[in-house]
């Protein structure tokens, strides 16, 4: 038998449901259903700064990056050959001191890099200026450290380096005048990490490598499958930077496609 209910009684069982919806509502939320999936540390600190599936919360050129089977992918073809270098830059912050980790694979014509602690630059899209964990397919400079649009190459692979200020540093053009044989002049190679061939032989050609940056103050170690191979302080108090932009690159050059994955950051 079914009962009719009052207008009291109606409010009541309105009220009941509301609430009812609300816990639910809430519950939903709390177990991330409906919502994005939670970025979640792993054991070590790191937290995954590309999803596998998009380019969200990255800024690039789609002409040159896209998401190919689960991997960040920047790609020169014959009808797209660049005039200037292209990154596609993360817009989660500007880090300071922090350790990054990812892995890559670059083929053999393929010239790339990370940027990191880097400086936009307004007239050319998609540019950055600053230091630079180098790559490139060949593995002539994979794992030097290289100033881009700046000071150029600060350490080469096997080197442990300190970075001097120049003399006259406000001169006008002076900056351009200290580079030499793409080579920043005020170094100071310090030590020896291992000769440049041998380390070579610990990366892998057209695979998987893993690259892990640890950026500290003003020390910058660039590592490949877990061996240094460059070590820099940079004391340069004119032309160092604390902080800034991070971003992967595609050169100018011929046809080229390099891949990134398991991109994961742990800021200090």
């Amino acid at each position: 038998m079914i009962k009719k209910i009052g207008n009291n009684g109606l409010v009541v069982f309105m009220v009941l449901s509301l609430g009812l919806n609300a816990c639910k509502e809430k519950q939903e939320k709390k177990e991330g259903k409906g919502l994005a999936e939670e970025v979640v540390a792993d054991a070590d600190g790191f937290v995954p700064i590309f999803d596998g599936k998009t380019l969200d919360g990255w800024e690039g050129d789609p002409k040159y990056w896209s998401v190919q089977n689960g991997n960040l992918t920047g790609e020169v073809t014959p009808e797209t050959l660049l005039d200037n270098n292209t990154f596609i830059i993360w817009q989660g912050g500007q880090p300071s001191d922090f350790e990054l980790k990812l892995e890559f694979r670059i083929a053999d014509a393929g010239n790339s890099g990370i940027n990191y602690r880097s400086d936009k630059i307004d007239t050319i899209p998609y540019a950055l200026r600053g230091y630079q964990a180098d790559i490139d397919g060949k593995i002539r400079y994979t794992g030097q450290n290289y100033e881009e649009k700046k000071r150029a190459t600060l350490a080469y692979r096997g080197e442990k380096v300190v970075i001097h200020t120049q003399d006259h540093p406000d001169e006008p053009g002076s900056l351009r005048a200290n580079v030499q044989r793409n080579c920043w002049q005020s170094r100071e190679v310090v030590g020896s990490l291992g000769e440049s061939d041998a380390l070579k032989t610990k990366i892998k050609h057209e695979d998987w490598n893993e690259v892990h940056l640890i950026i500290k103050g003003n020390h910058l170690q660039h590592y490949v499958n877990g061996v240094l191979m460059s070590d820099v302080v940079d004391e340069d108090t004119v032309n160092r930077k604390a902080s800034g932009y991070l971003g992967v690159q595609v050169h100018v050059g011929p046809p080229m496609k390099v891949e990134y994955r398991n991109i994961r950051l742990k800021q200090l």
